[in-house]
């Protein structure tokens, strides 16, 4: 409510709008009969405090901005719920906006998070953005931004990582342990940092063996880009007997191909993927995989988060450790 509101009270209880306000904040100079007295009258009004007006005089919305392609994704739920649970907890409320995979609502989304006066934005970026300075903007406005999963190339910001590098070596590791010859890597956007990175540590980790496995490297925007890669490679006469999937996305729309030709795993072709761990589970045998946990990358985001708001200025970029789970499928 407004401040008429903390009028109607002093007014109802002969006391100024001041000792009012210091009562419900629970000041020492208050009496506690005062404060009991102010407190049960308000509790009966149903007094809330004017939020606009404490972000104006503050200059504290106490809000996060939290971007995200779409909430509708294992790995996007979990990292949401992370920074959420442990932003209630500080007394943060987060505004969730989807981008849709689209810069130009990318930046709507930051302009609403700039008229909201938002403490701070954690930003999982498109894969076309290519102009960081709107982001740069914002901190040069006091609010901080952590970039999280999908990350500028950009050096100089605060980014928190799944261990892609860690992640995709770990995969291709496994498949020449298993000795297979004709692999399918299927991996994302290639303008993205994180399909770089993960393309370059797995044809790296094929390279240094002295095995004779061929790597076939395909890209994949999303689930029906995958779907129509993994059907078309398993219609030709010499099959893939491994096929890598990048993300929880990729594997979906792989796992779908081979239902549909019938492909028996790990017998006819290994799998293996880089997941947030709920849809490997959701198949018999079960998927193996490289957990890159979203709760866990949303965790070190909020930390992140709070140690810019109070007050570490130097840029970090931190990476959250990656960790084999065997399944069934390889």
């Amino acid at each position: 409510m407004s401040n008429i509101t903390l009028k109607k009270i002093s007014q109802s209880l002969g006391l100024s709008i001041s000792t009012v306000s210091r009562a419900l904040k629970n000041h020492p100079d208050i009496s506690e009969q005062t404060k009991k007295r102010v407190r049960e009258l308000a509790e009966s009004l149903e007094y809330e405090p004017n939020a606009f007006a404490i972000q104006l005089r503050t200059k504290d919305s106490r809000i996060f901005g939290l971007l995200v392609p779409t909430v509708s994704n294992h790995f996007y739920e979990s990292c949401i719920q992370a920074i959420e649970e442990e932003s209630r907890k500080a007394g943060y409320t987060v505004i969730i906006l989807q981008s849709g995979d689209d810069p130009e609502t990318e930046l709507a989304n930051l302009r609403l998070c700039r008229q909201n006066r938002v403490s701070g934005v954690f930003a999982c970026i498109t894969p076309n953005t290519s102009n960081v300075q709107p982001f740069l903007k914002l901190e040069d406005a006091g609010i901080p931004v952590i970039f999280f999963d999908k990350v500028p190339d950009f050096e100089a910001c605060n980014k928190v990582c799944t261990g892609d590098i860690e992640a995709a070596g770990i995969a291709a590791e496994r498949i020449i342990a298993k000795q297979k010859k004709q692999v399918l890597a299927i991996l994302g956007n290639p303008n993205l940092s994180i399909t770089k990175k993960r393309m370059t540590a797995f044809k790296a980790a094929f390279e240094k063996n002295i095995a004779t496995a061929k790597l076939q490297i395909v890209h994949a925007n999303n689930t029906k880009d995958a779907f129509d890669l993994t059907h078309e490679a398993f219609q030709q006469a010499k099959r893939p007997d491994a096929v890598f999937c990048m993300s929880d996305e990729i594997l979906a729309g792989t796992m779908k191909a081979l239902q549909l030709l019938r492909v028996k795993f790990p017998k006819e072709a290994g799998i293996i993927s880089i997941s947030n761990g709920v849809l490997p589970k959701l198949y018999y045998p079960e998927i193996t995989y490289v957990e890159t946990s979203g709760f866990k990358l949303g965790k070190t985001a909020f930390n992140r988060m709070m140690s810019r708001l109070s007050g570490s200025t130097f840029v970090q970029e931190i990476t959250v450790e990656s960790v084999l789970v065997e399944g069934g499928s390889l």
